[in-house]
């Protein structure tokens, strides 16, 4: 598989090991079998930093901003970005009428199938697949598979854009734009610009590097970043904060004005420029 699927790989171990703790905060019964072969190991490898912790507040905010959708009528057609291992279209419960995409490297989606099909695992939506690469122009590969540019859509970009450049990641949000119709909405994570500087993450960055996958893009404003590309945000939360994992993550959430704090980004927003 394509080596971003070890990204894939380690997140699926994640939700493996959340959905085995007695409090978890959603369950996977799929992602231990879809972290095979080398996810668990990886989360070792990576250990230490808050990653499991992140990992397990992200899908819970996404989840929950793929819940909403219970009270917007509107948007039926959902997009799952660098869907990797993700199981949501197995695991959650959907408004009837929904399309699911999910769109990731061929290869990736083949080998993903393969397990789903031996694991007799069946999707709770009308799921399609969209293999494209997301390096060049995939939106034609996506209308292929039935997405329809003049319906609203959710775009949901978990774990993607830390393994972008800036040019690219703003390349990505006017993508989206470009195909939104007007009352899309995205929910996506980012990186504080601080924590690919810190001596803190050091060691874990440096492991990513070296396995191939480093993260590469943050910001410190991230409000502003997306407003520059044609989102206006209107929800933005951290780790630990309420409706972000309060009481599950190990570490002080700092206040907004300290500079220089080692932060992650959970965001919500519309898409405002047409």
């Amino acid at each position: 598989m394509h080596a971003v699927s070890y990204t894939a790989q380690w997140m699926a171990a994640a939700r493996a090991i959340e959905s085995e703790r007695d409090d978890a905060l959603y369950t996977d019964p799929l992602a231990r079998d879809l972290a095979a072969p080398d996810g668990f190991r990886l989360i070792e490898r990576y250990a230490g930093g808050g990653l499991l912790p992140f990992i397990t507040i992200r899908t819970k905010f996404l989840d929950d901003r793929i819940g909403e959708l219970r009270s917007e009528p509107a948007i039926r057609q959902v997009v799952l970005i660098a869907a990797g291992m993700d199981t949501r279209a197995f695991r959650l419960d959907w408004p009837e009428d929904t399309v699911v995409f999910e769109v990731d490297h061929a290869p990736l989606l083949a080998e993903k199938q393969r397990r789903l099909t031996e694991l007799g695992a069946e999707p709770r939506v009308d799921r399609r697949v969209a293999p494209a690469d997301l390096t060049g122009d995939w939106l034609p590969e996506l209308e292929k598979a039935g997405f329809d540019r003049s319906r609203p859509t959710l775009w949901v970009a978990e774990a993607l854009t830390f393994f972008l450049t800036e040019e690219q990641a703003a390349g990505l949000l006017e993508t989206l734009g470009s195909a939104s119709a007007p009352g899309s909405r995205l929910a996506l994570d980012i990186l504080g610009r601080a924590l690919l500087r810190s001596p803190f993450s050091k060691p874990f960055l440096d492991r990513l590097a070296d396995d191939g996958t480093p993260w590469i893009f943050g910001t410190d404003q991230p409000v502003e970043f997306l407003a520059d590309h044609g989102w206006k945000v209107d929800e933005v939360k951290e780790p630990g904060q309420p409706g972000a994992g309060e009481g599950r993550w190990p570490y002080e959430v700092q206040p907004p004005e300290r500079r220089g704090a080692n932060r992650l980004w959970l965001l919500r927003a519309e898409y405002v420029e047409g």
